[in-house]
């Protein structure tokens, strides 16, 4: 079918991709023919050796520890949610330790500075002592890391792939006009595994912002610790991923790499200098407090037990090819659909398309409670994201559905209220100086199933990136989950609620929340000027919801 590019119809339907896509060729294509550099190409035949996690490792320490623990409870796994930034660190940290025979990490973002750089070096302290490590790396934020990342490949017990990678190294800007369609489509899964026995899965990338080691802003986010039967079904997505003709060598891309020992040495120097630095920073005191530690390293993993299952996007939805229960939202969206009496679903990118916002009414006219957090508009780190959002606020609250939005003051009220930031944490009150950001992603289902994973509730989580999370079966998780939104969600966030005009003429949004102990109620919206309205505004009309 013919596609017209005229303004009206891009606004009116998807047109617009197509039309994108024709406009960023033809810009390519000149862009081409004054650099031709910029229009490399992957490699045709990058040599992939085939490998998969081992299949019983119940003999090494983690396996003998954990053995006992879940022979009380056959077909189950052991679980442990880590809402808190240093927790989650400290998790990592443990299992790089204690890790014999091998260590998968996949993950979008790594950086290998301050708290990354702890990360990195106790990975390949893993590596010196015979442990296999493979490292799988979305690369688009990977600009500007080619020599740390041959580095660390150059270790003899290490190989990094790049997913869905850039094939010209520098001029990677001209090279996105020229496969847009491709380079669009990215790598959103989170997990680490080792010795197959126990893995960790959810939200968080690895930098500073994610561990609640930066003072300017702090992502609230949540991973969970589990092991047990759901660790094998973990390890299976990671080998799809890893042996998938995505997954690039690093040394394919930059075939230096292997012969550069010199730069893994000059690595080290750094990681321990950076390392050291960011384990001297003032929050790792908590993080040191907390026993997780040396909880995971000894194999005691205090928590819930339940059934668990992954929940994943295959591989092969990065070029198109995925179907029906390839895809996770078909899951997620079978599992949410089920429910009785409630959901509750957390997201920091929420954004609903036409449909979306009629399958959730359609969820509320059946008397199910549904309850929404995502993040306000000064809380959000991408405005669009925002813009794309908020006109599907009205629709939503008028059908009954309860919809908060996180204050970026939230830990500066928790902080003055003295309580922790999630149920069950400790309290973050040096961090009431740090903007909240909200980056977890978790829904609940009637009160007892959990998903924890990397799946936000935006067109682009549903049709461009890959994801994955765990479904876990527990009352007891759930409960701890949620008692944070029962007791205190007012305090730090707003509940939009629709208030008639003096006349009754219409209606209008409200944000209601408690500040010191007082309700409070804004009738525009927090922290939202005249600029910011005009900038949102203007988002709102660009053809680019389903990039969000």
């Amino acid at each position: 079918m013919h596609q017209n590019c005229n303004a009206p119809s891009l606004l009116r339907s998807s047109a617009w991709r197509a039309c994108w896509r024709h406009l960023a060729t033809l810009a390519a294509t000149i862009a081409c023919a004054a650099v031709p550099a910029g229009c490399a190409s992957l490699p045709a035949s990058a040599e992939r050796t085939p490998s998969s996690a081992p299949a019983n490792t119940t003999d090494t320490p983690l396996g003998k520890v954990l053995a006992p623990r879940l022979a009380q409870r056959p077909g189950e796994s052991l679980f442990y949610p880590l809402s808190s930034g240093p927790d989650a660190l400290a998790a990592r940290l443990a299992m790089a330790r204690a890790a014999q025979r091998t260590l998968d990490l996949q993950t979008y973002i790594f950086e290998t500075t301050g708290t990354g750089a702890a990360v990195l070096g106790d990975i390949i302290d893993a590596a010196d002592r015979g442990v296999r490590v493979r490292l799988l790396l979305d690369d688009m934020h990977t600009g500007g890391m080619d020599k740390v990342l041959s580095a660390i490949d150059s270790h003899p017990n290490i190989e990094v792939r790049l997913f869905n990678p850039f094939a010209n190294r520098g001029a990677r800007w001209l090279e996105m006009l020229w496969s847009f369609s491709r380079l669009d489509r990215r790598m959103h899964n989170k997990s680490m595994t080792v010795d197959n026995q126990i893995s960790l899965v959810g939200g968080r990338n690895i930098g500073d912002a994610y561990f609640s080691a930066r003072t300017d802003i702090d992502f609230s986010d949540l991973d969970v610790l589990v092991a047990g039967p759901v660790v094998p079904q973990v390890s299976a997505v990671f080998d799809e991923y890893w042996n998938d003709a995505s997954s690039y060598p690093v040394v394919a891309l930059i075939p230096e790499g292997k012969e550069a020992p010199e730069a893994m040495r000059a690595l080290r120097k750094r990681l321990e200098v950076r390392g050291d630095q960011a384990k001297a920073s003032s929050y790792v005191q908590e993080l040191l407090d907390s026993g997780l530690a040396k909880g995971i390293e000894s194999g005691h993993m205090p928590g819930y037990t339940g059934k668990a299952t992954v929940v994943s996007d295959n591989a092969a939805k990065i070029t198109e090819r995925a179907e029906g229960d390839g895809y996770a939202t078909v899951r997620l969206e079978r599992l949410i659909r089920a429910a009785k009496n409630e959901v509750v679903l957390v997201s920091p990118y929420f954004v609903p398309d036409d449909d979306g916002e009629a399958w959730l009414i359609a969820l509320a006219k059946r008397g199910i409670r549904v309850r929404i957090l995502t993040n306000s508009f000064a809380a959000n780190d991408v405005s669009a994201v925002h813009a794309g959002y908020a006109p599907h606020r009205e629709a939503l609250v008028a059908a009954g559905i309860e919809l908060y939005e996180l204050k970026p003051s939230a830990y500066a009220e928790l902080a003055q209220r003295g309580k922790g930031a999630g149920s069950g944490s400790r309290s973050r009150s040096w961090l009431a100086s740090s903007r909240a950001s909200l980056h977890a992603k978790n829904y609940i289902v009637d009160r007892h199933l959990v998903f924890i994973g990397s799946l936000n509730m935006d067109p682009r989580s549903a049709k461009l990136n890959t994801e994955m999370g765990v479904v876990l079966d527990s009352p007891a998780l759930a409960r701890r989950i949620l008692k944070g939104m029962d007791d205190g969600l007012l305090d730090i966030a707003y509940r939009l609620e629709l208030r008639a005009s003096p006349d009754g003429s219409s209606r209008h949004l409200t944000w209601v929340t408690r500040e010191q102990g007082q309700a409070k109620t804004y009738e525009s919206e927090p922290g939202m000027g005249p600029l910011q309205q005009l900038g949102i505004g203007f988002l709102r009309v660009l053809p680019i919801k389903e990039e969000l």
